[in-house]
């Protein structure tokens, strides 16, 4: 793998060329970046991959659903529809993607939008909100977001900093100086404060940016209701975890703290889940002999599970949901609450 990385090195120049050229011809005003006279916040990362952005847009949307009139806006990645669309009870992840979807199952009474041109859709939602949350943001640079949420991965904070396709970056690590502040995700609880500090030194903050932890915060296993199940993992248990998403490793190291006894059947980020594919997890679950058997699933690869000709046999099956928050370190939540607040409290 080493060896493929660094053939397409050269590739990475020529990518990594046509991003800074188009970075700069936003920060010089040649490219129309447009601001907005309500707060909008972008939740985003540098690299390909999970970091953890849709916990962030759910601990925000807690954090303000109370207050303000909020309006979460993605670009709803592998939906098969076009253009502005609203989420609503109905929607799926065909509808408006994954994502989007989870957040409108679990927030009905928030309004949850899907463009892909960011601007459009802002234009489409501010007279009716005051507060706009662009999930998955950070390179969409047609908006000038007020407050950028930048996230770094702890498992990838060590590994080179290339760029596509050679490596994981979406464009080069100085595009880290857009962040208002920068979050150190999926970090492993009980991380110290020397070895943080270590981390602060490679990430590199500028003197404006403020560095959190955070770590994943796994909570009680669900029905694909979103009804929380009474659901012991035992030693013995033999679990079929199903994931179509970037990194399961977090996921897969949590459940290996139970049982030893799983069964992955992993496949690509957003992958749209086939009836061929989920028969084959059906088969391979009631073959199991295994006294004790279940099978879990992530929040959003539950949303792909909602298509018509999947339903009859994902019910059949009982999958259940592993539903998972986020959590500060340091006691540093209160911190960053009142910053965010501060930001939107301008307006």
């Amino acid at each position: 793998m080493k060896y493929l990385r660094w053939l397409l090195f050269p590739f990475s120049l020529l990518y990594g060329l046509a991003v800074v050229v188009r970075n700069w011809c936003y920060d010089a005003g040649i490219f129309k970046s447009r601001e907005f006279n309500l707060p909008v916040i972008a939740v985003g990362n540098l690299d390909v991959g999970g970091a953890g952005k849709s916990p962030m847009t759910e601990y925000l949307i807690r954090l303000f659903k109370t207050n303000y009139k909020l309006a979460t806006l993605s670009r709803g990645y592998g939906r098969s529809t076009k253009g502005f669309l609203l989420g609503h009870a109905g929607s799926t992840a065909a509808d408006i993607g994954d994502e989007p979807t989870q957040f409108k199952s679990k927030f009905p009474n928030v309004t949850v939008a899907v463009c892909e041109k960011r601007v459009l859709g802002i234009e489409a939602l501010q007279a009716d909100h005051n507060l706009i949350i662009l999930d998955d943001a950070y390179q969409h640079r047609a908006v000038k977001p007020g407050f950028s949420i930048l996230l770094l991965d702890y498992n990838r904070i060590n590994e080179p900093r290339l760029l596509l396709p050679a490596g994981n970056l979406r464009e080069p690590y100085s595009g880290r100086k857009r962040a208002s502040v920068i979050i150190v995700s999926k970090c492993r609880p009980g991380l110290s404060s020397p070895e943080q500090q270590v981390i602060k030194e490679r990430v590199k903050p500028l003197p404006h940016q403020l560095v959190f932890f955070t770590s994943i915060n796994y909570l009680p296993l669900q029905n694909m209701s979103g009804g929380v199940v009474n659901e012991t993992i035992e030693a013995g248990t033999t679990i079929f975890l199903l994931t179509g998403i970037a990194n399961a490793a977090p996921l897969l190291a949590h459940l290996q703290k139970q049982t030893l006894h799983i069964i992955h059947h992993k496949y690509p980020d957003h992958h749209q889940f086939s009836l061929k594919n989920i028969s084959k997890l059906a088969d391979d679950f009631f073959a199991c002999t295994s006294q004790k058997k279940i099978i879990i699933t992530t929040e959003k690869d539950a949303q792909r599970l909602g298509e018509q000709e999947l339903q009859e046999l994902v019910k059949k099956l009982g999958i259940l949901v592993q539903p998972i928050g986020i959590e500060f370190l340091n006691n540093q939540q209160s911190q960053f609450d009142k910053l965010v607040y501060e930001y939107v409290r301008k307006y």
